[in-house]
C-alpha cells in the first residue's frame, strides 16, 4: 500500500473517498462498509499516484524537447516553469520563434490526445496504465479487475486502434 506524504493531500484522498462511499453505498449494511471504504481508499490513492505519474512523465516528455545543456537548454527550466512555454525546437530557437515547429508539435498533441479519448474505456484504460504509467500485466489486472488475458487483449487492440488511427491521420512515429 502507497502512502500520501502531504497530509493535505492525504486528507483530501480520504474525503474524496469518503464521499464515493457515502454516495454508493449508503444502502449497505454497517458491517460491509469498512472494507469498501478500505477498497475505495486505496483505489483513490492509487489514481492520485497515476496522475501524479502523469504530470511527471509529461513533464519529462516536453523536456525531451530541449536541447541538453551543453547546448544552453536546460540552464533557465525549473521545475515550476510549465515545459510548454519554455520549449526549444530543434533549431535552437525559443519555442516562439518558430511558429510552425510549434504549431505542429501542438497539432500532433492533439491529434494523439484525440485519438486515446476515441479508445474504447477499458482498451484506453489498459493502454494507459500498462503502456503510460509502466505497469506489469498482473498489477493492471488487479487494478482493472480483469483478468491478465483480457489486459492483453485489451492493449493488443488498443494498440492496433491507435496505430490504423493516427496513421490515418498522416502520423508515424
Amino acid at each position: 500500500m502507497f502512502a500520501v506524504r502531504d497530509e493535505s493531500m492525504a486528507l483530501d484522498i480520504v474525503q474524496e473517498a469518503m464521499m464515493k462511499l457515502t454516495g454508493k453505498y449508503a444502502d449497505k449494511p454497517v458491517e460491509e462498509l469498512p472494507p469498501l471504504f478500505q477498497r475505495i481508499l486505496q483505489n483513490a490513492i492509487y489514481d492520485h499516484y497515476r496522475r501524479q505519474k502523469s504530470q511527471s512523465s509529461l513533464t519529462t516528455l516536453f523536456s525531451a524537447f530541449l536541447p541538453p545543456l551543453s547546448q544552453g537548454g536546460h540552464d533557465h527550466y525549473d521545475a515550476d516553469s510549465d515545459p510548454l512555454e519554455t520549449m526549444y525546437v530543434a533549431d535552437g530557437g525559443k519555442y516562439g520563434e518558430n511558429p510552425q515547429t510549434a504549431l505542429e508539435q501542438i497539432e500532433l498533441i492533439a491529434v494523439i490526445e484525440k485519438a486515446l479519448e476515441d479508445l474504447p474505456l477499458r482498451q484506453r484504460e489498459a493502454f494507459l496504465l500498462r503502456y503510460w504509467e509502466e505497469m506489469g500485466v498482473s498489477e493492471t489486472a488487479r487494478i482493472m479487475g480483469c483478468s491478465e488475458g483480457s489486459v492483453k487483449t485489451h492493449c493488443s487492440r488498443a494498440a492496433h486502434a491507435l496505430a490504423v488511427n493516427l496513421r490515418s491521420k498522416g502520423v508515424t512515429l
